[in-house]
């Protein structure tokens, strides 16, 4: 509790979880905003260069961003990645709370700038996401999951472990990004990121299945903490 006050009061704190706030933000704007373009260049269907994009757009945002703010927050930009940190003591419950709050109220305030912007016609989901046509609830669930352990996993391994440096981490995290976006985009659009997933949520009223997108980014960076914490980190979670 005291730990929990301490944050509360603190200005460095509040610093921290205005860098979330803003870096969450500014990725799901282009993020979503990827989607929302690539759809009115290509008309709307899903092909191979539009996927390609919409997976670079994402990777090249959070590398940008995670270097902005690696200095400042730690550049978690994702409530998997605050999660992570927070159940292996990387930081205090308290800080962990107010990172998550400022990186959805940042990302629901992308959403509605990116209604803003967009025409009418373009809209559409406003890159919400969904499951594919044919996928289940069960394969949805798996595929965010893994994914976002993957995602977890790196981010532990090279931007939390000061074995590992860190000066590559952004680039890392970046590629780690690029990649599971072009596996998991036409399968349940790529969430790993509950922020991610809010903002347009929110702006387009979509929620179908949307718990699945709380769930699996949850418990897949949840385990990679776990595990990273156990196998290759046993002592200090810090070294």
């Amino acid at each position: 509790m005291k730990g929990f006050l301490e944050d509360i009061g603190s200005i460095e704190a509040w610093r921290d979880a205005l860098a979330e706030f803003f870096a969450t933000g500014l990725f799901v704007f282009v993020g979503a905003g990827a989607v929302v373009a690539s759809g009115i260049a290509s008309g709307g269907g899903m092909d191979t260069g539009r996927l390609v994009a919409i997976a670079l757009a994402h990777g090249l945002a959070i590398a940008m961003l995670v270097q902005a703010t690696a200095h400042l927050s730690g550049g978690h930009i994702n409530p998997a990645v605050t999660f992570a940190a927070a159940i292996t003591g990387r930081i205090r419950p308290g800080r962990a709370l107010m990172y998550v709050a400022s990186q959805l109220a940042g990302a629901v305030l992308a959403g509605l700038l990116l209604v803003y912007i967009s025409p009418d016609a373009a809209e559409g989901g406003l890159g919400a996401h969904g499951l594919g046509e044919g996928v289940s609830i069960g394969m949805g669930f798996t595929a965010e999951l893994v994914l976002t352990f993957l995602l977890v996993f790196v981010v532990l391994a090279a931007a939390m472990d000061r074995r590992a440096g860190g000066a590559m981490a952004p680039l890392a995290i970046g590629l780690a990004v690029v990649v599971i976006h072009l596996v998991a985009v036409p399968i349940t659009g790529a969430g790993v990121n509950p922020a991610r997933s809010l903002g347009p949520a929110v702006a387009a009223g979509m929620w179908t299945d949307h718990w699945i997108y709380w769930a699996a980014p949850l418990a897949g960076g949840g385990l990679a903490a776990l595990i990273y914490q156990a196998l290759f980190t046993p002592e200090d979670p810090g070294s």
